[in-house]
């Protein structure tokens, strides 16, 4: 049984895109589809930016990006990698990136999906430009889980200045290193997810220098929920690119 067939079988058989509750789950089943290689239709990609898209700007969105809904807000919300996200900021925020990515990724000709984008990402400049400006901060954005979801959209093509923002965000990385394949302030699956989308040296030294803490895991990864099986299926890919 594939990864994609044990997680189907996990979510009882079929596998959803758009949720209109809840932008989180509607990113996290776009995610999965993506990682794992399921094809979306035309009208599933579609329904599913359109309603992205009708969520820019909404009352709790971060720098005007596409806000979470009630049912977001209510409880905490587990990224792809199993992360749990508590505050309303940072919901708000990474949401708000990781939706840009599912836009950029559908790439809908729609005109009211590219101008929600277009918003979202000038809106989001200025923020960067203010954090830089200002907090001297350049390649990361406040904490390390924030600043992971900054890098997916990056390498997905957002924003400005993609490569000289991630070059300079993997630099800090490397000098988070805690010796052990692992790092402080950045979780570590979340943060090997954004490497697997960067297609350069830096990232695959990071990947490199992951090696033993992945190996660990698989040795130690034991049942079959949906989040075990990405985890697993990160530290293979991670494992892959190293050889």
């Amino acid at each position: 049984m594939t990864s994609l067939e044990k997680l189907s079988k996990v979510n009882g058989g079929k596998m959803t895109i758009l949720n209109k509750e809840s932008l989180a789950e509607t990113i996290d089943a776009f995610n999965e589809a993506v990682f794992f290689s399921k094809t979306l239709t035309g009208k599933e990609k579609e329904e599913t930016a359109m309603w992205i898209a009708s969520r820019r700007g909404l009352p709790d969105s971060y720098a005007g990006m596409f806000a979470p809904t009630e049912q977001d807000l209510s409880s905490p919300i587990t990224l792809f990698a199993g992360d749990r996200i508590s505050t309303k900021a940072a919901t708000g925020h990474i949401l708000g990136e990781e939706a840009c990515r599912v836009l950029i990724l559908i790439n809908s000709s729609n005109e009211k999906v590219q101008e929600a984008l277009k918003k979202a990402t000038n809106n989001m400049i200025k923020k960067l430009t203010y954090a830089r400006e200002n907090h001297d901060l350049f390649g990361t954005y406040c904490c390390g889980i924030c600043t992971v979801s900054l890098w997916r959209h990056l390498a997905a093509g957002g924003l400005n200045e993609p490569g000289k923002r991630l070059e300079a965000g993997l630099e800090i990385l490397k000098k988070c290193r805690l010796g052990d394949g692992k790092w402080k302030r950045f979780p570590f699956f979340y943060t090997l997810l954004a490497l697997l989308e960067m297609d350069t040296r830096m990232a695959i030294e990071e990947m490199k220098y992951s090696q033993k803490s992945c190996e660990t895991y698989l040795k130690r990864a034991r049942g079959n929920s949906k989040y075990t099986i990405r985890k697993k299926s990160i530290a293979e890919r991670v494992l892959d690119k190293c050889q």
